[in-house]
């Protein structure tokens, strides 16, 4: 039987190439002379750091700018409060993989009420769609593509 899974990742080493390049825009930029503003990036989670808040914005834009130049979906960013502490702002943002649980069982149900003939499980962070037909696994890539979600989704692992 045909399948196919699900997936939510996102390439790593592009981000810590984006990453890379940010910090090196902001030690270049005009604006930034004289001011301790730092990007660091451990596992998935960004640190920004820098003196005010205004900053912080500007240093976003950045960051934002180079991981999609490197084809990093920004939907995988999951910004935190901004905080401040005395002359210091942070902000921390996470890098999803994934897809969680509760998106899980979204995507389920949205493939269940279009009534389509395939069936699907939850497999820890992705999702496994099998069904009788190409042609049908063909019907539900199309249609979760059209679907507005909030995360961005490959599609790997085809098999006949």
């Amino acid at each position: 039987m045909p399948s196919f899974d699900v997936v939510s990742e996102v390439d790593l080493p592009e981000v810590r190439n984006a990453v890379d390049q940010a910090t090196r825009e902001v030690g270049t930029r005009f604006d930034f002379k004289g001011v301790d503003a730092s990007f660091e990036l451990d596992d998935a989670e960004i640190t920004l750091t820098a003196e005010s808040d205004f900053q912080l914005e500007q240093m976003m834009d950045i960051l934002k700018s180079k991981l999609v130049k490197r084809n990093v979906d920004i939907k995988t960013m999951k910004e935190d409060e901004v905080v401040l502490s005395g002359k210091k702002a942070s902000q921390k943002v996470t890098i999803q993989q994934g897809i969680e649980a509760d998106m899980a069982r979204k995507l389920v149900k949205l493939i269940k009420d279009k009534k389509m003939k395939v069936q699907t499980a939850i497999q820890g962070e992705k999702l496994r769609v099998t069904g009788k037909k190409r042609d049908d696994l063909q019907e539900v890539i199309a249609m979760l593509r059209e679907a507005n979600l909030e995360i961005p989704l490959q599609y790997n692992n085809f098999r006949d």
